[in-house]
């Protein structure tokens, strides 16, 4: 076990200090370090190879940090508890989901993976909280893109995680598809349950956070809460902080 020195106040949800991560040469994230109270969505933007991906990676420790530490739901990053997984959801491009398997037998294996009582009345609660009720015993294989994003929610929320991690999730959904995908993400924006979003829609990310930070470069560049940013303000923000921090270095 890794100690932390200097351990997160008990309403901290998510502690980050000077977390770093390197693939041989590249420094993919150069340093990041943020606290989140239990509760707080922060919406996490950024370019395309800023290091968006690798964070969440390692706060979901699906990726080892070269240094630094992080504490989630209490939990150091660098222990390699499985208790964490129980913590956390996480809903990115891929849907980990089972393409020849139904919507009920992919729900019911992760209520199984995580021991769930009841895994059968859960799976189908789970599949008719996003509105797929109607679609329960198809195979997956036959679902839109729409679909796939809000059954994988059900599958990253099965087990009421106190954390969940979004990571670029309206990515090939339609107009229709995204406002539901909001509208089930507010729901799920409680005191009890903290958010991270990346996101490359500027507006949309804005709507439901309560923190908004800017990452470039594998640093956070930016970060102010969102009562505190006009609108209409955040897109010019965005743009001048990625182009200060992007320009080359004398």
């Amino acid at each position: 076990m890794v100690e932390n020195p200097n351990p997160p106040a008990p309403d901290i949800a998510i502690s980050v200090q000077d977390i770093k991560k390197n693939f041989g040469f590249v420094d993919a994230v150069r340093g990041v370090s943020f606290d989140l109270r239990k509760g707080e969505f922060l919406t996490l933007l950024g370019p395309n190879g800023a290091g968006k991906t690798t964070l969440l990676n390692m706060l979901s420790s699906l990726t080892r940090p070269t240094s630094g530490t992080a504490i989630v739901a209490g939990y150091n990053v660098l222990d390699g508890n499985p208790a964490l997984r129980k913590e956390i959801g996480v809903i990115s491009h891929s849907s980990y989901l089972y393409a020849d398997l139904s919507a009920f037998e992919n729900m019911l294996f992760y209520a199984k993976i995580y021991g769930l009582e009841n895994p059968k009345d859960r799976a189908v609660e789970v599949v008719a909280e996003v509105g797929l009720k109607a679609r329960l015993h198809d195979r997956v294989r036959t679902f839109s893109r729409g679909m796939l994003q809000r059954l994988s929610i059900a599958r990253a929320t099965i087990h009421n995680p106190s954390i969940l991690f979004l990571d670029e999730p309206y990515t090939g959904l339609d107009q229709h598809a995204s406002s539901l995908f909001k509208d089930y993400l507010q729901s799920l924006h409680t005191q009890k349950r903290t958010l991270i979003l990346t996101t490359h829609d500027i507006q949309r990310g804005f709507e439901m956070c309560d923190w908004v930070a800017i990452l470039v470069r594998g640093r956070i560049v930016y970060m102010e809460r969102a009562e505190s940013i006009e609108r209409a303000d955040l897109e010019n923000i965005y743009i001048e902080t990625v182009n200060k921090n992007m320009a080359p270095q004398r």
